[in-house]
């Protein structure tokens, strides 16, 4: 059997990644990066529930990826966060975008930017647990709506 690696060490050895300071990333690019870390996760727990349909899974992963779900998932989580979450997920939050927000309203598109750039903070800075632990107080809330 293989052994396992890590994923993270072994991208970049292979791609000749450089270790880059996080804190000199924009919020909007820890918000690009947070979106497809967000993405991934719900993808993973929609085949989790069994073979289905492509745009099935499709389906039901947009209603959770869109900015107003994620609006509502961070109402809850804010409670949740150290000072440090805090401050990340603000400077995602007040970012200037350069698209304008799409069939959303502009506050919860801010929101989702602040949730994003919080989610790719954390996955950037490897604390995995505390990524998903935060994800799963955010579903929880949606079940509780």
């Amino acid at each position: 059997m293989e052994k396992s690696i890590e994923f993270d060490s072994y991208m970049r050895e292979v791609f000749q990644m450089e270790e880059v300071d996080i804190q000199t990333y924009s919020p909007l690019t820890l918000a690009y990066i947070g979106d497809c870390v967000f993405d991934l996760i719900i993808k993973n727990i929609m085949i989790s529930h069994g073979n289905k349909q492509v745009n099935k899974l499709h389906k039901d992963t947009s209603n959770l990826v869109q900015a107003s779900t994620q609006s509502l998932m961070m109402r809850v989580m804010q409670e949740h966060l150290t000072e440090e979450e805090r401050a990340i997920y603000k400077r995602g939050r007040n970012a200037k975008s350069v698209s304008p927000a799409k069939n959303q309203s502009i506050t919860d598109y801010r929101r989702a930017t602040g949730f994003e750039a919080l989610l790719g903070y954390l996955y950037l800075k490897k604390d995995w647990k505390r990524l998903i632990d935060l994800v799963k107080i955010g579903l929880d809330s949606l079940e509780r709506e």
